[in-house]
């Protein structure tokens, strides 16, 4: 059965009035997100809390904890809460490249070579910016989880080497200081659209294991790439029903509510369709949040 065939699990809502709006690409098509120093959280006491001396002097962060658990507890048969923390990968040659000729001559030529003189950016990797960018992200994380006591999130990541990077240098460390196992699960299904560029050409299952040899890579995932087509991109329609089947995996299995997913540009935006949200664009390196009530079909 094909992807696009797989009856949806879940159906999906990202609720408001808990982390700040953003322009919309309709509003503003050239604004991009960047990490907010709480990734956009408002702070409030929820209704249960407003009589509680103990939760008023709790942190944003620990109020909004207790009311994503008490949601849960809360819920009907057939219902789940989530917070997805949606991060794009730091800065790739890819994006360097094609900043550099412009967009219609990316995507009329150069996104179809594997890269020109010393650049490659065949499943680019980062450049030093886009390290610099990630090491950036790992300290609004330290702060979060340390400061603000934000939960340690579930780690999930797109299998495309600039993905496993980013979740490198912004949460490995982190994780031996918070004595916690560092090990995201590489998901299929995260990756970037799919098709014709080249950057968007996963590495082998075996790559992955050598060089992230920590990560958890999820089953039936193939030693080769054999999603990629040469002469085909992708569909909008095909990569929305993709995004959906991965979020159904996450939702059915993660047992937190908590979640960080590392991926890409169009996978974002492609994400938060899903989830039911106006498409943002996110900044190289950036990061936001949503809270997601996912309702059984």
């Amino acid at each position: 059965m094909t992807t696009q065939e797989r009856p949806k699990r879940f159906n999906y809502e990202s609720l408001t009035g808990f982390f700040m709006t953003h322009p919309s690409m309709k509003q503003e098509p050239n604004y991009a997100l960047k990490t907010h120093a709480d990734l956009g959280l408002i702070p409030q006491l929820y209704a249960a809390q407003a009589s509680s001396n103990v939760d008023s002097q709790l942190s944003p962060w620990q109020r909004f904890t207790n009311h994503v658990e008490q949601l849960n507890r809360d819920a009907k048969d057939g219902e789940l809460y989530k917070v997805l923390y949606v991060g794009r990968h730091g800065q790739g040659y890819h994006n360097v490249m094609e900043a550099k000729v412009g967009t219609p001559a990316w995507e009329s030529h150069w996104a179809f070579l594997d890269g020109h003189g010393d650049a490659v950016w065949a499943d680019s990797e980062l450049t030093d910016k886009g390290r610099s960018e990630a090491a950036d992200n790992a300290k609004v994380w330290r702060r979060l989880i340390e400061q603000e006591k934000m939960p340690w999130p579930a780690l999930y990541c797109s299998p495309l080497r600039r993905c496993l990077e980013t979740a490198h240098l912004s949460f490995e460390d982190l994780a031996a200081s918070q004595g916690k196992t560092y090990q995201p699960i590489v998901k299929e299904n995260l990756r970037e659209r799919m098709g014709r560029h080249t950057c968007d050409r996963r590495s082998s299952r075996t790559w992955i294991q050598e060089h992230y040899p920590g990560y958890l890579i999820e089953p039936g995932f193939t030693e080769k790439d054999e999603l990629f087509e040469d002469d085909r991109r992708e569909t909008v329609e095909e990569h929305i029903a993709r995004t959906h089947v991965a979020m159904d995996d996450i939702f059915e299995t993660e047992p937190s509510f908590f979640v960080s997913l590392t991926i890409h540009s169009l996978a974002s935006r492609t994400l938060m369709r899903v989830i039911g949200h106006e498409s943002i664009r996110l900044s190289a390196g950036s990061t936001t949040a949503f809270l997601v009530k996912a309702t059984r079909s």
